[in-house]
């Protein structure tokens, strides 16, 4: 175990950790702003998997990279007109019953349309070597997972931090009622994050596709992983979601590697331990 493999695991945490980022940011936003629980933002991660590897197969990577994600925009557009704006006053149990029932549905969906079958999607050419970085050889795709990854959260941080339409967010999200006594239209605030948040679910699928095995269940397996980077980092945050994200990724890496009988449990001992000392998560938003 000399420094080479120490640097190998260390990149192997923060592409994790930045494929996390990528689907819980959109997540912890819409919890944090809309106050909804949305359990089926998995399966829009899958479908963002299934719509890529297709459009990838007749159009090439970058065609599924861009396209995937305006697809899974669309399917939340439908979604949010026909389900989750009239759920979203219904209170936490009857979001999480309906969520739940709907990631079983969209299951069955993209079993119907794509089959039981996994899907193959490979990396494009010019990102399917291995690049020297570092002192170690490492695979030119996943540097890219992870550049994509800090990059989001750079426009992110910019937007929400910088800009007007950050600004009402920030505030929508602090306190809604008095952001909408402000004159700030919070339905549409609501609307355009939504419809945000589903594009990088669907970026993030796209990514993961030529990593993982796309297959129909591939929204429930990243589900809990999620959900904790949401709970540790805390509701609502830019910054909780990155140090949730990056806190998942290096204690679930580096856990396999120290303590692998005990590496599953790791996560969720420290997740316990911040749900005690900060029930509230580590930065969580002031709302």
């Amino acid at each position: 175990m000399d420094l080479g493999f120490w640097t190998l695991q260390a990149l192997n945490a923060l592409q994790l950790s930045m494929l996390l980022f990528l689907l819980s940011i959109g997540l912890t936003v819409i919890f944090g702003l809309m106050h909804f629980v949305n359990l089926a933002h998995g399966s829009l991660y899958a479908l963002g998997a299934y719509f890529g590897a297709s459009l990838a197969a007749t159009g090439g990577y970058w065609t599924g990279f861009f396209l995937a994600p305006v697809a899974v925009m669309a399917v939340g557009l439908v979604l949010y007109t026909l389900l989750i704006r009239r759920m979203r006053k219904s209170g936490p149990m009857a979001q999480v019953l309906v969520t739940f029932g709907l990631i079983f549905a969209l299951l069955d969906l993209t079993r119907i349309v794509w089959g039981d079958l996994g899907l193959p999607m490979n990396a494009p050419e010019i990102l399917s070597g291995r690049v020297a970085f570092l002192g170690v050889e490492y695979p030119a795709y996943r540097l890219f997972v992870v550049a994509l990854g800090l990059g989001v959260f750079a426009a992110l941080a910019y937007v929400l931090s910088r800009t007007q339409i950050g600004a009402m967010i920030r505030a929508g999200v602090d306190n809604d009622a008095m952001a909408a006594c402000l004159g700030i239209n919070v339905e549409r605030l609501f609307f355009i994050v939504f419809c945000v948040g589903c594009a990088l679910a669907g970026l993030a699928g796209t990514v993961a596709a030529p990593l993982l095995s796309v297959t129909p269940d591939m929204g429930l397996h990243i589900l809990i992983p999620t959900l904790i980077v949401i709970v540790v980092g805390g509701l609502g945050s830019l910054k909780g979601a990155i140090a949730g994200s990056l806190i998942y990724g290096f204690v679930q890496t580096f856990g396999a590697v120290l303590a692998p009988q005990l590496a599953s449990m790791l996560i969720y001992g420290f997740l316990a331990a911040v749900l005690v000392i900060k029930p509230a998560g580590l930065f969580p938003a002031k709302g």
